[in-house]
């Protein structure tokens, strides 16, 4: 995280948003005591056991154990990235992102996105008032689309002129249009509309701004569709049509449709399936399904039946393979030869459609059925070839459960016992890493309660002297809390969430985690007296383990014999 935004700049970011305000705007809270509570919005409960301290700035459920900080809970709840939920954050509290950060580009680029946001107005304003009008009109309702779909997804029409576009466009943003990918350089100076005669389907990114554009041609010529080329702000790997709409109306979502035309959206949408989003022609990538999996543990792809589908098909597996961990699903839809979402959803409607949605076929069932194809099970050569095809396809998937049921499979079809497989498969790979310890059980009770105290009241700091020190106390718990100690000596005015934030997305981070949530049971007098009591006890472990260290050496600096004198004396 340090390298993506300086953490002055995180610190002061958590300061300024009340947790307690953003929470209470997605769900509603209720005061009870010092702190508000609700039930929880990451699993179902029909007591509240959802808790939100302004105090700590830091929320945590006693059902699912969920917790974190504010930036935790747009991630966790608006599924967004870590650097959207600062950037969210950011623009809610009036704050700028930092030259030099990941996301300062974005800021340089703020007259992007105004020149996008005005031509989709303009776009608009030419199905609305137009001379072709009428015929726009009568080839989207031809397509079955009706005003309220067509206004939610803000579709408008580019004019046929050369320069349309470019004549009706501000003099101050002018300047900006060929950087945004909306007009063409001819080479001598002059440009002219990238997009002419078409339907237009503006993209939005995840805060619904305007980054891109797809046009359908009207007429004759090609290509019949047409995207934005790159731009600072438009990446087709990264972008898919639709996904913000789907945020928009569909809170909890348990499956996202991937399909492949603008129409196939808009048509799925008209028949109350909210839940599609399309790749901006290109394949899918691993960009796409993070972004899918951030909002839905099950993707599914729609393909055509044809060959060109099946090998469509094969690529998205490709690369689905690494991402198949936590629980994640990816299943496969093909539809009739020559059909699409928006053919068979219009000839049949949404509950007909949704029906062939419940049979798609499973990504380990497509895997080796597509495999199985390619050899001949009835022989030994071709089960053992059978094997080697899918060693680099399995190979791919991370450890889990999912992986051993697939080579149980594997194992079943192939006709060999699964432990030979996984040898087999596992040849030539690293031996596997020892789990590390639990990091409680490197830690001290004492340095933990310390730690923990601390963690929950940052202020408890003006308690502790200066020159503290655990010097000579060997332990991760005792050099976390003089971490600790020093970091809050330097600036005590960290809150617990701004902590949590220094150990982000580390191993230490999700253990202070649950300290942070730890119930302490103590008043906040006592929790000043217990920190005293706990520092006093380390202090003497540490002095005691000096002096051993010092007596045990056989020759000592002048330095060394005045402090081990100097620690006899204290004791």
């Amino acid at each position: 995280m340090g390298e993506r935004f300086p953490q002055e700049f995180i610190d002061e970011l958590v300061a300024r948003t009340d947790i307690v305000e953003l929470i209470d705007s997605r769900i509603p809270l209720r005061k009870a005591g010092r702190e508000y509570v609700a039930c929880c919005p990451f699993h179902n409960e029909k007591t509240p056991s959802f808790t939100v301290s302004p105090q700590k700035q830091f929320y945590h459920c006693f059902g699912c154990g969920v917790h974190g900080t504010v930036i935790g809970f747009l991630i966790a709840f608006d599924r967004l990235s870590f650097i959207e939920a600062v950037e969210e954050l950011a623009q809610r509290v009036g704050m700028t992102i930092p030259q030099g950060s990941d996301s300062a580009h974005r800021n340089h680029h703020q007259g992007l996105y105004e020149v996008l946001s005005y031509t989709a107005e303009f776009y608009q304003q030419q199905l609305k008032t137009g001379t072709h009008q009428g015929r726009v009109k009568a080839y989207l309702q031809g397509r079955g689309l009706s005003h309220p779909i067509i206004t939610e997804f803000g579709l408008g029409f580019a004019p046929s002129r050369w320069d349309a576009l470019l004549r009706h466009t501000p003099l101050p943003l002018r300047s900006r249009l060929q950087t945004a990918g909306l007009v063409v350089d001819k080479g001598d100076g002059r440009c002219y509309d990238r997009f002419r005669d078409r339907v237009m389907f503006p993209i939005h990114d995840y805060r619904g701004r305007v980054v891109g554009f797809g046009g359908r041609l009207l007429g004759e010529g090609s290509p019949k569709y047409l995207n934005s080329p790159e731009t600072p702000l438009f990446h087709k790997g990264r972008e898919l049509y639709g996904l913000y709409q789907v945020r928009q109306s569909v809170r909890h979502c348990d499956r996202l449709l991937v399909v492949e035309g603008y129409m196939d959206v808009l048509a799925l949408a008209e028949h109350n399936i909210r839940y599609a989003v399309a790749t901006l022609g290109t394949a899918t990538t691993p960009d796409h399904l993070t972004r899918l999996f951030r909002m839905t543990p099950v993707v599914v792809f729609c393909f055509d039946g044809d060959r060109a589908g099946y090998r469509a098909a094969w690529r998205a597996l490709e690369t689905a393979l690494p991402l198949l961990s936590q629980g994640r699903q990816v299943q496969f839809m093909f539809l009739p030869q020559g059909e699409d979402p928006d053919t068979v959803v219009r000839a049949e409607g949404q509950a007909a459609f949704e029906a062939r949605l419940e049979k798609a076929t499973p990504l380990s069932d497509f895997l080796l059925s597509s495999l199985q194809r390619k050899v001949n099970l009835g022989s030994m050569d071709g089960r053992a070839r059978l094997v080697e095809l899918a060693r680099p396809l399995v190979s791919k998937i991370p450890p889990g459960v999912y992986r051993d049921m697939l080579l149980a499979r594997l194992a079943e079809v192939a006709q060999v016992e699964q432990a030979a497989l996984t040898r087999h498969l596992d040849q030539g790979k690293s031996p596997p890493v020892v789990p590390r310890q639990r990091l409680e059980r490197g830690m001290a009770p004492l340095a933990r309660k310390a730690v923990a105290i601390l963690l929950q009241r940052p202020n408890l700091i003006q308690s502790v002297d200066e020159s503290f020190s655990l010097r000579g106390l060997d332990g991760r718990g005792a050099k976390l809390l003089q971490e600790l100690i020093e970091l809050l000596q330097s600036s005590p005015h960290l809150s617990t969430a701004a902590l949590l934030e220094r150990w982000r997305d580390s191993e230490m981070g999700r253990y202070l985690e649950q300290l942070a949530s730890w119930e302490l049971f103590l008043t906040d007098e006592d929790m000043g007296l217990e920190l005293q009591a706990a520092l006093r006890r380390l202090q003497a472990q540490a002095a005691e383990q000096r002096m051993t260290m010092l007596s045990n050496q056989p020759s000592l600096t002048a330095a060394e014999r005045q402090e081990l004198l100097a620690l006899l004396a204290a004791k």
